[in-house]
């Protein structure tokens, strides 16, 4: 990714959140207020894609990952936690692969 194209984006995600519209000029003029070499072109492309996409509904709906660690050692705490439960509580059965048909996770 070129320099002119990072720049585009950033300024897009400036513009969205100072709700400004979203357009070649206020990229470039973004990119010289940071000393950055905005090309016209990259502008004008960048602005053209942001009128077919809401850009709030984009940043709205990342899903950010990880978290992972702290898994481990609940599942130990919860295994303790079983062994004191009487064995007349019946647990839900887990989803399998089968119940999806034909499409798997990692087919």
């Amino acid at each position: 990714m070129q320099t002119s194209e990072l720049a585009c984006i950033y300024a897009a995600l400036i513009c969205e959140d100072c709700s400004v519209d979203k357009s070649a000029d206020n990229f470039v003029a973004a990119g010289k207020a940071a000393n950055v070499s905005v090309k016209a072109s990259s502008a004008k492309v960048m602005a053209k894609l942001l009128t077919k996409v809401d850009l709030a509904d984009v940043l709205g709906n990342i899903a950010v990952g990880g978290g992972g660690g702290a898994a481990a050692p609940a599942a130990a705490a919860a295994d303790k936690k079983e062994d004191a439960k009487p064995a007349a509580a019946a647990e839900p059965a887990e989803d399998t692969d089968e119940d999806m048909g034909e499409f798997g996770l990692f087919d």
